[in-house]
């Protein structure tokens, strides 16, 4: 029972007190002093502790001893301090009082720009063992340190007895199991017991690490890496375990202990520690090194589930655990991002009410207890028997244990983990499961950020490319796009297909320069120039270089690439431009293949003068065209040559029939370390050829007379009946005095029939277009003709052509 005296200093302050009592083991060893320091964690709301003691070689520093919570480069913090410096560690040894500092201090400090997040607080308190040590302590809590987490870290800074390991002591260490590993170079001395646990003989080793790395289990490598990767690893001791393949039967556990110790002025630091089977010992609750795990690897966890999943493989087997689940708190429902297992038939029957999609969404009304511990912010731990409502009962009949995850000042989510056969809760569970809470809801915020900003840039890459391709008469176009990696990182890579008139059609890709929102916006600024300039009526060399010049005006200092090709669907004949991009392949319809030799112009955007030559293409019934950005031809390992020639291969083995599994093919065999764009179009001709005629107006008073009586004879010669042309004629007598009285100038009339429709278009060198009046009274003597087209076309419209613009319209003829 608690006095009243010591429930006035604080309940947590109490708890604190009474944890540090009941911790054993020799005061000076490593792992009391980590047990010690995992207190700062669990009741004073740190992110991170450590111990620095004064060292004994005449540098007058204060050394990194150890350290418990997220890795300390998170924050900046350095492995030593100068006695005599300025830092919150010097200070706090050289006065023997604490030092509290805020965000506003520490950005005064010397070592800001190291620190990552600036939005901290720091602790430095002397220790109380007669050594001069000193403890550092990280809150991530916008509220800092207060006055009960301040009196935490006090009873913290008077249990710390500084962990001593004489030279003697670390030479012992080198025999048998032990090992030596130099952080710069990757060289390891093992002992030969070490060597048989691998499978190795001395003669067979060549000294190098990563020897002994490849024979682990690969999923084992990431939180092994943690450890010997200099980069990963603070000062202190650590501990893990891990599986290394063995030539029959299952994979052998073993268990390393390791401990960094920094190199002195011109040496290295060198891990050390020792290598022993662990396959018969069990996987024990009370090792700390599964904190120190679980916080490496959520320091390199990306995205919300990758958060989950880390804490799924770090507390339900240590824990033998029945079921797991990791839950943000959302608007007062728990929305689950990760259940172990999966099952839905494992849950409560609620949680099966509520399922949507892949996961539960359960609300938080529906279990008072659980909302009762996110209230109060701490773990709760009820055991079999407990009565409890259904939704929570279900989850952990023999047992439960709720984690609220608290970050920034808020509850992030909670994580719940069940038991089916009675459980009983030891001290060290409850240290683990409380130490894990901390670490796993600053992480699940970062996480949800990143998902948040990675859903964001993607959303702007999809609105950047083409949501749909058109439909193409006598064609069938594909496109795909894969990002580089998962990061947050927007790619310049491109693609369109542009429909243009007379069943021409432009097929476009392209690469900006870089991976940035700045190369994403210029790539968005080019696909519109480029479509906007072929919808101008250019051939596709002046289509380019009217690009190239945009991309110079706009004074960037990206520049891109482009394959600009444009096909007539009728002919079955292509162009093709190239501004410094790898050129089409071509898949004929015998399977065979061939690069396209067409010559090339440089990047946009790199040249004022720059010529882009156009190059033909045949195209047969039957022909695939593949068009790609470098990154799925070109790697670092593979010249663009190679990897044309390997595109070249897969095309000339696919089946054309199936054009999206073709693409899907062709991005699953090739390695990638780029952005990919790919855009591939078969050819297939078209079914029903338009018939197609033209003629110059003359500019002379009766040229409509003219124009009617050019259709009348152009469409008798194509078997139009004579009593279906007359809304032919009227509008085509329309449109050509439009373009005579309003225009100077040639004026073209063009006619086109396909299927009983006839398309009607008028061209002039003005670029005004026509405004169809919205009233007219009856004096007036014109403007009616538009009003007449839209009345008897089924559709009509204005395009820009070259400098002036062409008015059309199409009819549907009955005959």
């Amino acid at each position: 029972m608690v006095s009243q005296g010591a429930a006035g200093r604080g309940a947590r302050t109490v708890r604190a007190e009474v944890a540090l009592k009941t911790i054993g083991t020799d005061p000076r060893s490593p792992e009391r002093t980590r047990r010690v320091l995992e207190q700062a964690l669990v009741f004073a709301g740190a992110s991170f502790a450590a111990v620095y003691t004064p060292d004994d070689d005449g540098e007058r520093l204060l050394r990194l001893a150890e350290s418990a919570g997220v890795p300390r480069t998170a924050y900046g913090l350095r492995e030593s301090y100068p006695r005599d410096g300025h830092s919150p560690a010097a200070e706090a040894y050289r006065a023997r009082r604490p030092v509290w500092l805020g965000p506003a201090d520490l950005a005064d400090e010397a070592d800001a720009r190291r620190m990552t997040s600036r939005d901290v607080h720091l602790a430095a308190l002397p220790v109380a063992d007669g050594t001069g040590g000193c403890l550092l302590a990280v809150s991530e809590d916008p509220d800092g340190f207060g006055p009960e987490e301040r009196g935490c870290l006090e009873l913290v800074a008077e249990a710390v007895v500084c962990p001593v390991r004489t030279a003697v002591e670390q030479a012992e260490e080198l025999r048998g199991t032990a090992f030596a590993l130099a952080m710069d170079t990757g060289r390891v001395e093992v002992g030969d017991a070490i060597l048989d646990l691998f499978g190795l003989t001395p003669e067979e080793f060549d000294g190098r690490v990563e020897s002994l790395l490849g024979l682990t289990v690969p999923e084992d490598l990431p939180s092994l890496m943690s450890v010997v990767e200099a980069d990963h690893m603070t000062i202190g001791e650590r501990e893990l375990e891990f599986r290394v393949l063995q030539p029959t039967g299952p994979p052998r556990w073993l268990r390393l202990r390791g401990r960094l110790l920094p190199g002195g002025e011109g040496h290295a630091a060198r891990l050390v520690g020792t290598v022993t089977d662990a396959s018969s010992l069990r996987a024990g609750i009370t090792d700390v090194a599964r904190v120190q795990r679980l916080a490496a690897t959520l320091a390199t966890a990306g995205t919300v589930r990758d958060v989950s999943q880390a804490v799924v493989a770090a507390l339900r087997v240590p824990l033998r655990a029945d079921r797991i689940a990791l839950a943000e708190l959302e608007n007062e429902r728990l929305v689950v991002t990760v259940l172990d297992p999966p099952e839905a038939e494992a849950w409560p029957e609620l949680w099966q009410t509520e399922w949507r999609t892949e996961w539960p969404d359960a609300p938080v009304r529906a279990m008072p207890t659980l909302a009762a511990a996110l209230r109060e912010g701490r773990a709760q731990i009820w055991p079999a028997g407990t009565a409890l409502e259904p939704a929570l009962a279900e989850v952990g009949p023999g047992g439960l244990a709720v984690l609220p995850l608290p970050a920034g000042g808020r509850m992030a989510g909670a994580c719940l983990i069940g038991w089916d056969t009675p459980h009983d809760f030891g001290p060290d569970e409850r240290t683990l499961l409380t130490a894990s809470a901390g670490l796993v809801g600053q992480a699940l915020t970062r996480a949800h950020a990143f998902d948040a900003e990675h859903e964001l840039v993607g959303m702007l890459q999809r609105q950047l490319l083409p949501r749909r391709l058109p439909q193409l008469p006598g064609a069938v176009a594909v496109a795909r796009y894969l990002p580089a990696t998962a990061g947050l990182e927007v790619g310049g890579d491109w693609y369109d297909v542009i429909p243009l008139p007379d069943n021409q059609v432009a097929l476009v890709i392209g690469d900006v320069q870089g991976h940035s929102t700045a190369a994403a916006t210029l790539m968005g600024q080019m696909r519109t120039a480029l479509r906007a300039y072929a919808a101008e009526g250019h051939p596709p060399d002046v289509v380019v270089s009217h690009a190239n010049r945009l991309l110079l005006e706009l004074e960037t200092d990206l520049f891109a690439t482009c394959a600009y090709v444009q096909v007539d669907m009728e002919a079955g004949t292509a162009w093709c431009v190239r501004a410094g991009h790898p050129p089409p392949v071509l898949r004929h319809p015998d399977g065979s293949t061939e690069i396209a030799e067409a010559e090339g112009g440089p990047p946009l955007g790199v040249l004022t003068q720059a010529e882009f030559p156009m190059t033909p293409l045949r195209l047969q019934r039957g022909t695939v065209v593949a068009l790609t950005t470098d990154g799925l031809v070109e790697t670092a390992q593979c010249d663009i040559d190679t990897g044309l020639e390997r595109l070249a291969h897969d095309l000339a083995v696919s089946d054309p029939s199936h054009l999206g599994l073709v693409a899907d093919a062709l991005l699953g065999n090739a390695p990638r370390s780029d952005d990919v764009a790919l855009l591939l179009m078969r050819y297939d001709g078209m079914a029903v050829r338009p018939l197609r005629e033209g003629w110059t107006v003359w500019r002379v008073p009766e040229a409509a007379r003219h124009a009617r009586r050019f259709t009348r004879r152009t469409l008798l010669t194509w078997g139009v009946r004579p009593d279906v042309m007359d809304p032919a004629l009227l509008v085509v007598s329309e449109l050509v005095t439009n373009a005579l009285v309003h225009t100077d100038g040639r004026v073209r009339l063009d006619l086109t029939l396909i299927n009983h429709r006839l398309r009607v278009a008028v061209t002039d060198s003005s670029p005004r277009t026509p405004v169809k009046p919205t009233s007219l009274g009856w004096e007036a003597t014109g403007g009616r003709g538009i009003l007449l087209v839209e009345a008897m076309a089924e559709a009509w419209g204005t395009v820009p052509v070259s400098g002036g613009k062409q008015v059309w319209c199409e009819l549907q003829l009955d005959g």
